[in-house]
């Protein structure tokens, strides 16, 4: 079983998406943000179940999608999933962003 660990990029995307989704609804940026971790739940099984991301095309990095973001994450080691960034679909992703990415925290640090 791998280990989860969210970037900061991830935290700050996550706190930003909240933030702005908490200007109309602090329940709907609360259940947001709820449904961000739990779709990344299932990767510390089962590391390869996103898409590998296009814009890269580097089979260590891929994505889930939740609602209109892409969860976009790297397959470290068999044991080690990084998540980079959560990043809403309509923007252009960067590669910066991906390459920067540096370990915070993991989630179990967030609860």
């Amino acid at each position: 079983m791998a280990q989860v660990v969210f970037t900061e990029q991830a935290i700050s995307d996550i706190d930003d998406i909240a933030t702005y989704i908490g200007y109309d609804s602090l329940h709907y940026a609360q259940l947001q943000v709820e449904k961000f971790f739990k779709r990344t739940e299932a990767l510390a099984q089962f590391t390869q179940q996103g898409r590998v991301v296009p814009e890269f095309n580097m089979k260590s990095v891929r994505e889930l999608i939740e609602g209109n973001y892409r969860i976009i994450y790297k397959i470290v080691n068999k044991n080690l999933i990084h998540i980079l960034t959560v990043h809403h679909s309509r923007k252009m992703l960067k590669r910066a962003v991906i390459v920067s990415a540096s370990v915070k925290r993991n989630k179990s640090d967030l609860s």
